[in-house]
């Protein structure tokens, strides 16, 4: 999965949860930015770049949410 597709699939989650999400481009250096879930946020890298399954963690970890919460 690559950071625009992750984005796609939280933004679909959020309007179907009533969770406002966000995206901050300003505190990111060079191509990172952050992408908030309510009062949640995590770190987004370039967004044509793929999401290795770590970082996927790490990530869904950050905002509360696993797997499956995207895949609905």
């Amino acid at each position: 999965m690559n950071v625009n597709e992750f984005e796609r699939k939280l933004r679909k989650l959020g309007r179907k949860r009533g969770i406002a999400i966000t995206f901050d481009s300003g505190p990111g250096k060079g191509s990172h930015a952050r992408l908030y879930y309510g009062e949640r946020f995590t770190t987004l890298k370039d967004r044509k770049k793929e999401i290795g399954p770590g970082l996927l963690n790490a990530m869904l970890n950050q905002l509360g949410l696993t797997k499956a919460d995207l895949e609905n």
